[in-house]
């Protein structure tokens, strides 16, 4: 990680909650999340799908759905500044400048109509003030930072033309065009390859290492947190259940969600050759509904802990050294071990 002579987090969310207006009411989809992220460091939000990550990233961007989505609680605080306060304007001077975002599926992010060239090219204008030859000099030498062969070619080109692992790339590159000091990443190995997640995920650490850039890494994959990760927050039906570094979070789960995440991971100690030594463990039921969380621990329906004290939400306390987690029974921490 790099150091800063800044000492404070770049980012700090402190008691965020997100709403979606619907016709049928008010739909709470985060509560209560707080978390840092330091500079230079790399942040993994984990969860299953409908735990809440993607509009974690969503609402750090200021990109909520338009007038149904809401900020209804909480601080996004940006090097010092209250994001959630500032208007659509003074965001924009921020979003895609000083932190970016790339999105979950570049297909349906990149812009079928406009050739990558000018996709890249509006960014460095709009921000930058480049003419328009400027612009494309400098987008030909971000395509060539993360490692598009023909740069000079690819900037005619439409995104229908680029394979998925390329317009990923061209994704990295636009977010990369004004050097942001936070770069969000939701999902960006999803639909790829195993040999291209793992160059993307190389590259990403590459330009981290370089630009000295904090990261913030959205992810179900528990491979992609115990590669990149310097610390990670797990979600769970939009709260934070536990946070911790990484390799803290993978020597002593202390919350039985995060345990079962990791029990579910395939491995090969549950394998001798071709021949399946045990089942692989899953977590039973699902992440439930907003509209019909239960009372008190999200998780109690699933938990094989849950007990007459788990009708109380739980708070994110710290049981250990700059390790928090949010269960009534997280005292007795269990060491994850494989089944044999």
């Amino acid at each position: 990680m790099n150091a800063s002579a800044n000492n404070d987090p770049l980012l700090s969310v402190e008691n965020l909650s997100v709403s979606l207006a619907l016709p049928h009411g008010a739909m709470p989809v985060l509560r209560d999340l707080s978390f840092t992220v330091n500079r230079g460091e790399t942040l993994c939000i984990v969860g299953e799908s409908g735990c809440g990550k993607s509009i974690t990233a969503l609402a750090l961007m200021r990109l909520l759905p338009r007038r149904i989505g809401r900020i209804s609680a909480g601080r996004i605080l940006f090097d010092g500044t209250d994001l959630a306060t500032l208007s659509e304007t003074e965001m924009r001077r921020i979003r895609g400048n000083r932190m970016a975002m790339i999105f979950q599926e570049p297909m349906t992010s990149l812009n079928p109509v406009l050739t990558i060239g000018r996709q890249i090219g509006e960014v460095l204008r709009l921000h930058q003030g480049l003419t328009r030859h400027e612009a494309d000099t400098k987008t030909r030498r971000l395509l060539e930072r993360v490692r598009i062969p023909d740069a000079q070619q690819r900037l005619r080109q439409y995104p229908h033309q680029l394979s998925g692992g390329m317009r990923q790339r061209v994704m990295i590159a636009m977010a990369l065009a004004c050097s942001p000091q936070l770069l969000i990443a939701d999902e960006p190995t999803t639909a790829l390859d195993v040999t291209i997640q793992a160059q993307i995920l190389a590259l990403l650490d590459e330009i981290r290492a370089e630009s000295g850039a904090a990261v913030i890494m959205i992810t179900h994959d528990l491979g992609v947190v115990a590669e990149v990760a310097d610390r990670v927050v797990v979600l769970y039906a939009g709260r934070s259940v536990e946070q911790a570094a990484v390799g803290d979070l993978f020597a002593m789960p202390r919350h039985p969600y995060t345990r079962g995440l990791m029990n579910s991971v395939p491995h090969l100690a549950l394998h001798r050759g071709d021949q399946p030594l045990a089942r692989l463990q899953e977590i039973q039921g699902t992440v439930p509904s907003p509209f019909d969380m239960p009372a008190g621990c999200a998780f109690a329906p699933r938990c094989s802990l849950a007990d007459e004290g788990c009708v109380t939400v739980p708070v994110l306390e710290k049981q250990a050294r700059d390790h928090a987690v949010a269960c009534w029974h997280a005292a007795e921490p269990a060491r994850l071990k494989a089944d044999a």
